[in-house]
């Protein structure tokens, strides 16, 4: 089962009980490049040398939550979040739009 979160503190806290850090990442938009909104999940992907490359131009960006709520908003996103009580990937989660 999913659900979708558009709370800022109910999504925080999804975050952070799964151990989860707010990022930025840049990539490449034709000419000039874009931020994508991310979330991201244990230090050693944040450690990574993987979390750089040629569609990552500056990595991962570890951001204040302020921040990254502004990108959420601007975007028109919600977050929808695995809520599977048997278990399986506690930290699957994907963005949607935004239902006003």
């Amino acid at each position: 089962m999913s659900k979708v979160l558009t709370d800022r503190e109910a999504i925080r806290e999804w975050v952070i009980a799964r151990g989860g850090n707010p990022v930025l990442m840049d990539v490449p938009d034709g000419s000039k490049t874009r931020t994508v909104l991310q979330l991201s999940f244990g230090q050693a992907s944040l450690n990574s040398l993987g979390n750089e490359g040629p569609d990552r131009i500056g990595g991962f960006q570890l951001v204040s939550w302020e921040e990254w709520f502004a990108a959420l908003d601007q975007g028109n996103l919600a977050l929808m979040v695995s809520d599977d009580p048997s278990g399986g990937n506690e930290a699957e989660f994907s963005f949607v739009e935004r239902d006003e």
